[in-house]
């Protein structure tokens, strides 16, 4: 099966596979691109391989689906190719075409690096999310259950109160008659 095929294939899978594809399809158009002029005038055999090589080292990091690494690679295919064209190794127009291919694979590549990084924070919001959730949960779970512990022990109360009897009322002492006093110092004599 070629890698045409199995990028096609594979793109059909998901969104991140079919710009995974564009990407190393785009890298392998410009491998091709390169490998095909290598005889031609406007880019010397040796610049031709060293930027093929580059360009390997793209795919081969976009296969692996790390953009950032891609991108690096990327940047140093960038700093080959203008260097062999300021040698005269690369002419003006093979360099724009070059470069306008690396333009397309880097909007790709830093599209499926934004696409990555919010994956990630999506990610952690939701991790976030779901443990400010159960924390809740727990804090109203243990308030529930101090709660009816409260309102046990209140129950309880209540009924020992009700069923114990009610304490007994000591009488009045009772007066003999005399009063008290009245007359106190007098004789009735």
């Amino acid at each position: 099966m070629s890698l045409t095929n199995r990028l096609a294939r594979g793109a059909g899978r998901n969104n991140r596979r079919g710009r995974l594809a564009g990407a190393v399809l785009g890298m392998a158009l410009v491998t091709a691109s390169l490998g095909g002029c290598a005889a031609t005038p406007d880019l010397d055999r040796n610049a031709a391989r060293q930027l093929q090589s580059r360009v390997l080292a793209v795919t081969g990091a976009a296969a692996a689906n790390d953009p950032a690494a891609s991108l690096k690679h990327l940047d140093a295919l960038v700093l080959d190719l203008d260097e062999a064209a300021a040698r005269g190794d690369v002419s003006f127009k093979r360099h724009q075409s070059i470069s306008k291919s690396v333009d397309a694979v880097r909007a790709d590549l830093k599209a499926r690096q934004a696409e990555a990084e919010a994956a990630r924070v999506a990610a952690e919001q939701k991790a976030k999310a779901a443990a400010d959730k159960a924390a809740a949960d727990k804090a109203a779970a243990e308030k529930a259950a101090a709660d009816k512990a409260a309102a046990q022990a209140a129950a309880a109360q209540a009924a020992a109160a009700a069923a114990a009897p009610p304490p007994a009322v000591a009488p009045a002492p009772a007066d003999k008659g005399k009063s008290k006093g009245k007359g106190k110092g007098k004789d009735d004599d």
